[in-house]
């Protein structure tokens, strides 16, 4: 497990390049308060892997795609959703067993069918500016 304090979001692309270094799986199951960060790291971290799509937030559209070359990103966001069936009903295993990366905010709706491997990124509010994520 590795932990990082970012100070501000300027420096959140040095985290991110480290937990690309150390990344064994595509899957990152994002955990955090709202507001904690989740849609900028996503957004750093697919920057990161060199795309220049510009990153938002799926909260009304569920799952974005970004590319970058012959790479796939899917930020996928189930805030919304009330239950696990409504996540097979937009095809989110599709998603998970896809082989590309999958960044996934609020995770815990799709515990049982998610791949065993994956990697948890916890994200906690220090205060307004600082952030300590943790990557397993």
């Amino acid at each position: 497990m590795k932990e990082f304090i970012v100070e501000e979001n300027g420096d959140l692309h040095l985290v991110c390049e480290e937990i690309i270094k150390v990344k064994k799986h595509p899957l990152f199951l994002l955990h955090g308060d709202l507001g904690a960060g989740k849609t900028t790291f996503s957004k750093s971290v697919i920057a990161s892997l060199g795309s220049s799509d510009n990153v938002t937030s799926p909260t009304f559209s569920i799952i974005n795609e970004y590319t970058a070359s012959d790479k796939k990103f899917y930020h996928i966001d189930l805030y919304r959703l009330n239950n696990i069936q409504e996540a097979l009903d937009i095809g989110i295993e599709d998603y998970l067993y896809s082989g590309h990366y999958c960044f996934i905010e609020w995770p815990d709706l799709i515990k049982p069918i998610l791949p065993n491997e994956h990697h948890n990124v916890e994200i906690h509010i220090l205060d307004n500016n600082k952030r300590k994520i943790t990557f397993e």
